[in-house]
């Protein structure tokens, strides 16, 4: 197997980092947070050869779930994630759409497997520990790959900041806490991607960001 690669594909006005993890050899891998915009995310998948073998969600949030059940059925595969406390914003989106006047296929989500803390995902030889990281959402996971040093944390953590928690289920308390105990201790080392915006290294976050150190 070939070293792990990542694309990002900014969707929608919230310019979502709709993200493709897949193999440099065989080209399979998995699509992380389809929000929408399907056809462009589509047509980078196609033109680039890649071969998606399953759709992770990270959270529940309309931005990185929305056209999830449309990009299933395009691509034929199984929907995995996020932790089942998300339930109630993957069940409202179609209600979240209209409250914010999104246009387009936003149609509710039904996980074919939810996800529980220390589960794992795979695809290939490239094994993800599945950590529960709310705060942000109440069903927020984060994919970590222990032998890349690499994270996909979400909107968990971002590059000087950390997620929102105004938004139902959010509890800044809990999102620090996610943060300290789940995502640091892993190492200075690790490389992340977010759901929005560039990604970063654990350390530097450690070291700079001024959410974690009030």
């Amino acid at each position: 197997m070939g070293q792990l690669q990542a694309g990002i594909i900014p969707v929608t006005a919230f310019q979502q980092n709709c993200t493709i993890l897949f193999d440099s050899d065989d080209k399979r891998g998995v699509l992380i947070d389809p929000g929408g915009d399907n056809d462009q995310v589509l047509h980078a998948i196609q033109s680039n050869g890649i071969i998606i073998e399953a759709i992770w969600l990270t959270h529940g949030h309309i931005d990185h779930a929305a056209g999830a059940m449309d990009m299933k059925e395009a691509l034929a595969v199984d929907i995995v994630g996020p932790h089942e406390a998300d339930r109630f914003l993957l069940e409202s989106l179609e209600e979240k759409a209209l409250q914010y006047g999104i246009s387009g296929n936003v149609r509710n989500c039904t996980p074919d497997r939810w996800l529980s803390d220390g589960d794992t995902v795979s695809f290939g030889d490239h094994l993800f520990e599945v950590l529960h990281c709310p705060g942000h959402a109440p069903g927020h996971v984060v994919y970590y790959n222990k032998k890349a040093k690499f994270a996909h944390v979400g909107d968990v953590l971002f590059n000087g900041s950390v997620g929102r928690t105004d938004l139902p289920g959010g509890d800044h308390a809990v999102l620090i806490n996610s943060i300290t105990t789940k995502l640091l201790p892993l190492g200075d080392d690790i490389g992340f991607i977010c759901g929005h915006g560039p990604g970063g290294r654990f350390g530097e976050e450690r070291r700079t960001n001024p959410f974690l150190n009030d």
